[in-house]
């Protein structure tokens, strides 16, 4: 099994199960233990993966940090552990800190079995950095981020490749953070800096600010949609003959239509709405990034898995004055619902749910 598969697996398992992991010890047996032996770490080994390793560390006598994944006898990567779904900051992470200083390991973890982030020591030699590198949730990853996961993984692990991509990672979500709340909350200063050089020596007065604070948040918005669509039909164009013949039970008159006209279709931002509400309501059932988007002239089909012979719903929202949701039944046949809004698709959760629940 592929490392991806093996990943999507263990959050099937999570997904299922983390409402009833109420202790820290429970979150270490059930979740992060699968998670460190999905890295190709021998959890029953213990000169390979030692819970509780001890060391003294300073006037503190006895300190453990919970796991300690050993190369040559020498730990290389320290676990500290949280209860499932427990808040993950900087003040959970004393143990963490103060281990690190004392040992050869360069990096460490916090988790909560769900959220993991990785530190390092970029800011100061030996010191832990207070904001991770890293940061991985087994409940929603992109592949990207499953590539650099894997470079902690046993037959891959190398510190100083790790180490040359650490800093870069870092700040590149620093960025990402600060463009996304941009996005929904451009600062003044942005504003100001993306208007420059279209006031032609007019003042900035908050009317002119008001104007282009909405002018930058709809252009984002504009610009996000356009790259979104432009990907979608150069990922859909070799699979339009599939969507040609769906698995499921179509009106007559939709098998006739030619989907296989790539620029006749177009991904609306009701359509990506309702692709992420779908995607929110199943995350406890499923990995989101198992739910997949595939658009078509006659409507936008919601996958798992990109396979449509698993077809979870199909959302009808061609003509905004009349939305509707396409319900999947035991034998694949779709039942049309109306929608008043975007929001009555949460009505529709566990219909939703047990779709995909037929499938694993």
């Amino acid at each position: 099994m592929d490392f991806i598969d093996q990943l999507r697996a263990l959050a099937t398992r999570i997904a299922n199960t983390k409402d009833l992991i109420q202790t820290e010890e429970a979150t270490k047996n059930a979740m992060v233990m699968p998670f460190i032996q999905a890295l190709g770490y021998n959890v029953f080994d213990p000169l390979e993966v030692t819970p509780e390793l001890v060391a003294d560390v300073g006037m503190k006598k006895g300190e453990k940090v919970d796991y300690a994944i050993l190369s040559s006898g020498k730990p290389i990567i320290l676990f500290e552990c949280k209860k499932a779904g427990a808040e993950l900051n900087v003040n959970h992470a004393s143990q963490l800190f103060r281990y690190f200083h004392v040992t050869e390991a360069r990096f460490g973890v916090l988790t909560n079995g769900i959220r993991y982030q990785f530190f390092t020591d970029l800011e100061q030699p030996n010191k832990m950095d207070e904001k991770p590198f890293l940061e991985f949730n087994i409940l929603d990853f992109k592949d990207q981020e499953v590539e650099e996961l894997k470079k902690f993984a046993k037959a891959s692990f190398n510190v100083d490749t790790i180490l040359m991509t650490a800093n870069d990672l870092k700040y590149t979500r620093i960025i990402q953070n600060q463009l996304a709340e941009w996005m929904t909350n451009p600062s003044e200063e942005f504003v100001r800096l993306v208007a420059a050089d279209h006031l032609a020596g007019k003042r900035f007065t908050p009317a002119v600010k008001e104007q282009f604070t909405s002018i930058t948040k709809r252009a984002f918005q504009q610009l996000i949609g356009d790259r979104i669509n432009d990907r979608l039909r150069v990922a859909m164009a070799p699979e339009q003959a599939a969507e040609a013949a769906p698995a499921t039970t179509a009106a007559p008159q939709e098998a006739a239509e030619p989907t296989n006209d790539t620029t006749a279709i177009t991904t609306t931002l009701e359509e990506i709405e309702g692709f992420h509400i779908v995607r929110a309501v199943l995350r406890d059932v499923v990995a989101t990034k198992r739910i997949v988007m595939r658009d078509a002239q006659s409507y936008c089909a919601i996958l798992l898995d990109d396979n449509n012979r698993k077809p979870i719903c199909r959302l009808r929202f061609n003509n905004t004055a009349r939305l509707a949701i396409g319900l999947m039944d035991s034998e694949k046949n779709e039942e049309r619902v109306p929608l008043a809004d975007l929001d009555e698709l949460y009505n529709y959760a566990d219909r939703l749910k047990a779709t995909v629940q037929s499938y694993l």
